[in-house]
């Protein structure tokens, strides 16, 4: 079994704060092998951003380092950091327990989507990552990317067992409705389990960023744990025999037929 902590925190544009909301959450989950936190936890989206990206050796992403090495707990939480042309990269941070950089995934896919325009301020990047953290081995999948079943199905091919996505989900009609759908989807083609966390919303800045729900769901697509709406830390346990299971009864990976069909 592996003890997992889904980290559900609201988000505020400044990183010491949001670093003072990780230690506290982190020493909330005492015992978990891995805490999750959601996209962008260095700090809120929006124009301020640019400024505000750190590199992977910055304050931040150290100050993540010594919470993890402190609870000896691994870490995955969302970051930004400097690109070559002057936007940044919104980057998912993997950390091993002892604090050191297990993986770093720029994000692929961005949200140039209901009215949004991530492309402006955020470049893309260009490579799925697999990390082994925790005795899993989890591909990571950014808020949007969860839209692409392409992807997830590349980190199987790469050997994930388990999906951690990180988000900073907007509100609004039907985005809640397909947050819920789309991480039991990825769940259910791949049969794996899926770490899905958001952000809570921060009353003090009504943005529409985060709304919650945050869920464990087993490789049969059942989600075993579901946060809500409100900030929260909440303990779950992976069984990663239940994947060998649910695979043997679910063979779907084995009976893929690429290009069936094709003329």
């Amino acid at each position: 079994m592996t003890r997992v902590a889904l980290c559900q925190i609201p988000v505020d544009h400044d990183p010491e704060t949001n670093l003072a909301t990780v230690r506290d959450a982190l020493a909330r989950a005492r015992g978990a092998d891995l805490a999750v936190f959601p996209e962008a936890t260095l700090a809120r989206f929006g124009p301020r951003i640019v400024e505000t990206a750190q590199p992977l050796d910055g304050p931040f992403v150290t100050g993540l380092a010594e919470a993890a090495r402190e609870h000896g707990t691994a870490v995955i939480a969302g970051v930004f950091e400097p690109a070559a042309d002057g936007r940044v990269w919104n980057t998912a941070v993997a950390l091993r327990e002892d604090g050191s950089l297990a993986a770093a995934y720029r994000k692929i896919h961005l949200f140039d989507s209901f009215g949004a325009k991530e492309s402006k301020l955020v470049a893309p990047g260009d490579e799925p990552a697999v990390v082994e953290l925790a005795g899993l081995r989890i591909g990571l999948i950014t808020c949007y990317d969860v839209r692409f079943p392409e992807l997830a199905r590349a980190l199987v091919d790469r050997g994930a067992d388990t999906f951690a996505v990180i988000a900073a989900w907007g509100s609004g009609p039907l985005k809640e409705d397909h947050w819920t759908t789309l991480v039991r989807a990825r769940a259910i083609e791949n049969t794996t389990w899926t770490i899905a966390v958001g952000q809570a919303p921060n009353p003090a800045i009504p943005d529409g960023f985060g709304v919650g729900r945050s869920m464990l769901v087993d490789p049969m697509g059942v989600a075993r744990h579901d946060l809500g709406t409100g900030p929260g830390v909440l303990p779950a346990e992976i069984d990663a025999a239940w994947t060998e299971t649910a695979r043997a009864t679910l063979p779907s990976l084995e009976h893929r037929r690429l290009g069936a069909g094709r003329s």
